[in-house]
């Protein structure tokens, strides 16, 4: 993870392209996207992408950051406004499933739920905690549960992490699961499980291991998840909620044996494996909700804007954002990007480190981010169509900054762009001038 954090927009923008951006080119997109943008002032300012968005399948917000305030307080009124006038279904966030799980139970006041969202956040503890742990997400989950408050249980709308992250949360879950239900193969399962957890349930000791030549864990997580695919097959039990929980956590070990062992020698194979979870986890719970679901995925613009549109594609790289527009057709997805150019943002200088309050620098010369602010309006965003994709001004390909939760201000101009295609990337895009870190609830 540390390698892929750091690395991966750097290996994304080393591209070369054809057709570099003139200052006239600058010039003509600014004075056509003038007359595009739509003031962003209150939450009745999205009316139009409530209107568009409301009744595809899929909404997915990015960020440009994983510790903006206003890219989550922006998120969370888009959707409420989603669930609550569109009855959209459930959340799915780049989160762990087991710990964001504690979450579900509390918005839709299950048994054994803990009594505030305070107190389920404040019991995260997996780095980088603060994309969690922090108020704007506090206040989505009591408005959730106000909401479900009083609805049937097949209505009520869940919050879920989507991510392949939580493995070792993830076996406890699921032996305990075995254990009361499926005893007679309980050992069984527990010991292919040990294989994996053996290295002091140390993912990263695991695949050091592995590339110098030790056993791989691989056959036997898949054996494990298509054990418990056969019995929710068996029990005819896809709705079922234990079952459906106890699937999806041994498809979590399954897959974080994949990404972890992958990512030691080849970044981008373990980039796409892990998308490729978050991708089955949306479509798991898009089947979970029953016909008609509809979802909300919250996660990066790397991960939401479609990477076809972008220096990633010639990487081979996939997202949320392509993998759904592919299999669900375009016309089911609805994409928000987000985008600032100045301001402070919550990160760490390294994997595992501190957070701190970091400063982001003006866009870099040329950039969305910079061209943008050249504009009179403050905060703005637009909505693309398909006339859009086909303007000659739209269609070079522009640097659009992406940070991570690893962030060096110092190299922002060199390591946190990806050049990309914006109305192609994204169906509508948010832009905030400046924009403020994210606050921790304590």
């Amino acid at each position: 993870m540390k390698k892929i954090t750091s690395l991966f927009i750097v290996l994304l923008s080393l591209i070369t392209f054809n057709n570099p951006v003139l200052a006239s080119d600058e010039e003509h997109l600014i004075e056509f996207l003038s007359h595009k943008a739509a003031p962003l002032e209150v939450a009745t300012d999205f009316d139009m992408i409530i209107d568009r968005a409301g009744e595809r399948q899929l909404v997915l917000l990015g960020e440009s950051s994983h510790g903006t305030v206003e890219f989550y307080s922006l998120r969370v009124e888009i959707t409420k406004r989603l669930i609550s006038e569109k009855k959209f279904s459930f959340v799915a966030v780049e989160g762990d499933w087991s710990s964001i799980d504690r979450l579900n139970q509390y918005v839709k006041n299950m048994p054994d739920a803990l009594k505030s969202a305070k107190e389920v956040l404040l019991s995260f503890d997996r780095w980088p905690e603060w994309m969690w742990k922090n108020h704007e997400i506090e206040q989505l989950a009591e408005w959730l549960r106000e909401y479900n408050t009083g609805l049937p249980e097949n209505k009520k709308v869940g919050f879920h992490g989507m991510d392949v992250y939580g493995p070792w949360d993830a076996m406890d879950n699921l032996l305990a699961f075995t254990k009361k239900y499926l005893p007679l193969y309980h050992n069984e399962i527990q010991s292919r499980l040990q294989c994996f957890a053996k290295y002091d349930r140390n993912e990263w000791a695991y695949a050091k291991a592995v590339s110098r030549g030790g056993f791989s864990c691989q056959q036997g997580m898949i054996e494990v998840s298509n054990l418990l695919r056969t019995f929710v097959i068996t029990n005819n039990a896809f709705k079922d909620n234990d079952f459906f929980q106890a699937e999806q956590n041994s498809l979590i070990v399954k897959n974080a044996e994949d990404y972890y062992r992958l990512a030691i020698d080849d970044d981008l194979a373990s980039w796409n494996s892990r998308v490729q979870h978050m991708w089955l986890s949306v479509k798991r719970l898009l089947y979970f909700y029953g016909e008609n679901s509809k979802g909300v995925v919250w996660a990066h613009n790397t991960h939401a804007g479609d990477s076809r549109a972008t220096s990633m594609y010639s990487q081979g790289i996939v997202n949320i954002g392509s993998l759904s527009r592919y299999e669900l057709d375009r016309s089911q997805v609805y994409i928000v990007g987000f985008g600032t150019n100045e301001g402070q943002v919550l990160a760490g200088d390294s994997w595992g480190a501190d957070v701190e309050k970091m400063q982001i620098p003006s866009g870099t010369k040329g950039s969305y981010e910079n061209i943008l602010s050249k504009f009179k309006l403050h905060n703005f965003y637009f909505l693309f169509d398909d006339k859009d994709r086909r303007n000659p001004w739209l269609s070079q390909y522009r640097k659009h900054r992406a940070i991570g939760v690893v962030y060096n201000p110092e190299n922002d101009a060199l390591d946190n762009y990806v050049p990309s295609i914006l109305p192609q990337r994204y169906d509508a895009f948010i832009f905030i001038r400046h924009t403020n870190p994210l606050k921790l609830i304590e």
